[in-house]
């Protein structure tokens, strides 16, 4: 078959198409790789050098104008194919709308924001670090050796023997905090994430949660500091009218070390359910930085000390927003979230 024949046989079926299906079945006979043009161009070896240069010209150039009238005819069609579907789809715009479901934001990311917020404001940085942790950062530098009891307490996951793991706390990252700042100056840092201990999940207790930590570090801070800053972000969180107090605690990276309590806005400290009837909740964990570990940080604890202070942040979130079971926040139920936003913004009045 000639090339001239190839190019009559092709406008006549090019003129028949009349979708994208038809087109498409042209495009493979004449430019696929068992097409009419492809057969010609394997037969060229059997031509002399100057055929087959003649040859090879004008096979290219009806290759060249049979992919240019495709593609101008598959426009086209596409074209109609769309005007066709506009034509017969046409929208009532006097139909009510559909209501538009909006996503937002977790309680526990708003919670942390809202505590971040506070922070910052008084010159903190949020800085973030590896959920992925060696246990020099997680224990070690933080006051617990290999064989501390108080380990046991924190009931790990490690991932390789017993040289990384899952950070069961956020307090890994002040301590890169304070090893990173090699002037050894002032830091004020506040570290939210999440993190690991082997636990059984019920209500009040989850294998994953979000802490919340917190490090001063300067000359001359002293406890009451701490108090101070307590107080203020108990009051920002729940209400004008909250009390705040400590109790004498033990943590091996503080001392002293102390439990941080609220007075219940719930029963106004009369006695109720949420209070177990004492009039107080408790917030959290806190105390002076541990000599030690200001020693191994770098800093001198003769001339800076510290607080640090560390609270799970759906603790919060369950005591100011009502929330029974902690494992409400991660069982997806978008019903959650929208009773959640109706309430979001809401000022604690008592």
């Amino acid at each position: 078959m000639n090339l001239e024949t190839v190019k009559k046989e092709f406008i006549s079926e090019l003129g028949n198409a009349q979708d994208l299906n038809s087109l498409n079945e042209i495009r493979i006979n004449y430019l696929g790789k068992k097409s009419v043009l492809t057969e010609l161009s394997k037969n060229l070896g059997n031509l002399s050098l100057e055929e087959r240069k003649e040859q090879g010209v004008k096979i290219n150039e009806l290759r060249n104008f049979i992919t240019e009238q495709i593609e101008s005819l598959k426009e086209s069609l596409e074209l109609t194919k769309i005007n066709q579907t506009l034509e017969s789809s046409k929208i009532d715009v006097t139909l009510p709308a559909f209501k538009i479901k909006q996503g937002s934001a977790h309680p526990i990311e708003k919670i942390t924001e809202q505590i971040e917020e506070f922070f910052i404001a008084m010159g903190y940085d949020v800085v973030e670090g590896p959920e992925v942790e060696q246990d020099l950062y997680n224990f070690e530098m933080l006051n617990l050796p290999k064989g501390h009891p108080a380990r046991d307490a924190q009931d790990t996951f490690y991932i390789k023997g017993d040289e990384f793991l899952l950070r069961s706390q956020t307090s890994p990252v002040q301590v890169r905090t304070m090893l990173a700042n090699k002037e050894k100056t002032a830091i004020r840092i506040l570290c939210p994430g999440k993190t690991y201990r082997r636990d059984n999940d019920d209500a009040s207790h989850s294998h994953n949660f979000t802490q919340i930590e917190g490090l001063l570090v300067d000359k001359n801070i002293s406890l009451a500091d701490l108090k101070g800053t307590f107080d203020l972000l108990m009051k920002h969180l729940f209400g004008e009218n909250r009390l705040t107090r400590f109790r004498p605690s033990y943590y091996p990276f503080t001392e002293p070390s102390v439990e941080m309590d609220v007075s219940c806005f719930n029963c106004q400290q009369k006695g109720c359910n949420i209070c177990k009837n004492t009039g107080w909740i408790t917030i959290g964990g806190a105390g002076m930085v541990h000599p030690n570990v200001l020693n191994m940080s770098g800093y001198d604890s003769e001339k800076y000390t510290g607080f640090a202070f560390g609270f799970g942040a759906e603790r919060i979130a369950m005591l100011k927003y009502g929330i029974t079971d902690i494992r409400t926040f991660y069982n997806n139920d978008l019903r959650f979230i929208r009773q959640f936003d109706q309430r979001v913004g809401e000022n604690n009045e008592n």
